[in-house]
């Protein structure tokens, strides 16, 4: 009785205290959280990655109860293979996950042990090099995947698009496929280079606006050290008698009564019966120089004006004020296209 007396002591105690903690504002115990990008990183089993497939490079833990002669890492070989210490014949690792391979283990050891207890982790996961995502995303990536992983998953793992996104993604395979499922199929690339030189990498091409439709055509599987570039939009500059001048990315096939909406559309003294398209020819130093109607094109009278990428739509006034800067502009002085090449990839993982 006295026994039950001090318990029951003990556990309003304890609930007091737990009391008085959360009303002077003591915080909860907190859970240590890991950033799998840091070099405390956990190792595969606590990551909870069930289904990852084995290739040339990867390193198993070997551990069988009260046999040491066994123990130690397993390297899968560059034919897919690993060595156990005493046991004569190889075993295939190689697209197959680790408790695949621990049923072979037993079976292998059972010939010479009675009823072996096998312990068979996966360590060091190095046959998947990392996919990298650069381009006009909002976070250019280097991902390392520990599973099946397609085209827009790697996109949402990069914060998504910007809207400088223009209308093709690049795909660059730098590895052959390794374990390729029927799924790997499904995709149909809009285009494909196969380059004849061998130190040269071919690519797919891909459509965003497919994917952003949902087509699973355009949502192919992302292999191992595969190079993805969303390609930015290329740029038209808006300038004169509009509301809001400035460049603008050029997609889908713009018009010119587009791209005039986009910036606000004419301010009250434009003259659009006379509105300036500066468009550099190749192989010419000088630009071309068109003039349009833009307010026959808004009755449609005539046909609208698709723009070219660099374009520059010059919008004059009625003062007939047209700017000295235009060819300048034109020559690149005031490009301000974004390079892809100056953004910062960022270590990510997948699991």
């Amino acid at each position: 009785m006295k026994v039950k007396s001090v318990l029951l002591m003990l556990a309003l105690g304890c609930l007091a205290n737990a009391a008085s903690a959360q009303d002077s504002g003591g915080a909860a115990p907190q859970v240590p959280v890991v950033n799998a990008g840091s070099s405390g990183a956990p190792s595969l089993d606590s990551m909870g990655v069930k289904k990852y497939l084995l290739g040339p490079g990867d390193v198993l833990d070997l551990r069988v109860y009260n046999e040491p002669q066994f123990n130690g890492a397993l390297v899968v070989d560059d034919e897919g293979n690993v060595a156990i210490p005493f046991i004569e014949a190889p075993i295939r690792a190689q697209c197959r996950s680790d408790r695949e391979i621990k049923v072979d283990v037993v079976a292998a050891l059972a010939k010479y042990l009675n009823k072996p207890q096998v312990s068979l982790r996966v360590t060091e996961a190095k046959s998947r090099p990392p996919a990298v995502v650069f381009g006009a995303v909002r976070s250019p990536s280097r991902i390392q995947m520990q599973r099946r992983v397609k085209l827009l998953d790697l996109l949402a793992t990069s914060g998504g698009i910007t809207e400088a996104a223009g209308g093709d993604i690049q795909i660059f395979h730098t590895e052959a496929l390794m374990c390729p499922e029927p799924e790997d199929l499904a995709a149909v690339p809009l285009d494909s280079y196969k380059p004849t030189d061998p130190t040269q990498v071919g690519y797919d091409v891909y459509s965003l606006r497919e994917l952003r439709d949902g087509k699973a055509e355009a949502n192919p599987v992302i292999r191992p050290g595969d190079i993805v570039i969303v390609q930015e939009a290329l740029p038209v500059y808006i300038m004169g008698a509009v509301r809001s001048p400035q460049g603008i990315y050029l997609k889908n096939g713009m018009q010119l009564k587009q791209a005039i909406a986009m910036v606000g559309g004419l301010i009250k003294d434009a003259k659009a019966s006379s509105v300036v398209i500066w468009r550099k020819k190749k192989g010419q130093s000088e630009p071309e120089k068109m003039v349009v109607n833009f307010n026959d094109i808004k009755k449609e009278k005539v046909k609208d004006i698709e723009l070219q990428p660099y374009d520059i739509v010059e919008v004059p006034d009625n003062s007939n004020s047209f700017t000295n800067t235009v060819k300048g502009i034109l020559m690149g002085t005031l490009n301000n296209s974004v390079s892809t090449f100056g953004q910062t990839v960022v270590p990510r993982v997948i699991y």
